[in-house]
């Protein structure tokens, strides 16, 4: 599994280095700076699998960053690492193709969770397989979907943090082969799976 970690912050991108490395000590973690360094980390690593990426780089403006990358690799999984508060970032980073939005302040321990269920996703040969081979939380997930629960009032039910409702969402789009939540109700009504 290939990891590109892009942050300006050496110390912070090490820290997340360390990190990712703690959760999957086989993961190939490749250093970045900047967005203008992934063109040459492609030609010899090859194409990432997940890329942590902090918004505020010296070659980008906002979420142009993400769009940039989300444009590159249509497939990869883009988890946004930032000091920005999210309520400033967040909605726009998932608008410009994040896959989900951490603030930096949460801490390591949030932070692990939230990549700990991104690197297992990419190391699961299951992903993306029939909808009848959900987990028990990803059944629980559609029919709170279908009553039309927040995030906030599944995270509030599930005594999880929204950040891991949004990473678990993500997971259950992935395995459905769906976009939204609509797309979620509708496929577990048509399907029986509610």
């Amino acid at each position: 599994m290939r990891i590109f970690v892009i942050d300006d912050h050496p110390l912070m991108r090490e820290a997340v280095v360390m990190l990712i490395r703690r959760l999957h000590t086989k993961a190939i973690v490749i250093e970045l700076d900047r967005l203008a360094a992934i063109g040459a980390a492609v030609e010899q690593h090859g194409i990432p699998d997940i890329i942590c990426l902090d918004l505020k780089l010296p070659d980008t403006h906002g979420v142009s960053g993400v769009r940039e990358v989300r444009q590159q690799f249509p497939e990869v999984p883009i988890v946004v690492l930032s000091a920005a508060p999210a309520q400033d970032y967040q909605d726009l980073s998932l608008e410009a193709g994040a896959d989900v939005y951490i603030e930096k302040s949460v801490g390591a321990t949030e932070i692990a969770k939230v990549l700990k269920t991104f690197l297992d996703d990419s190391a699961d040969p299951e992903a993306g397989t029939e909808p009848e081979k959900l987990s028990k939380r990803q059944k629980q997930l559609l029919v709170m979907l279908d009553k039309g629960m927040s995030n906030r009032d599944i995270a509030a039910e599930l005594q999880i943090s929204e950040h891991t409702v949004k990473v678990h969402l993500w997971r259950l789009f992935r395995r459905l082969n769906v976009k939204s939540r609509s797309q979620a109700s509708h496929l577990a009504r048509t399907q029986g799976l509610l």
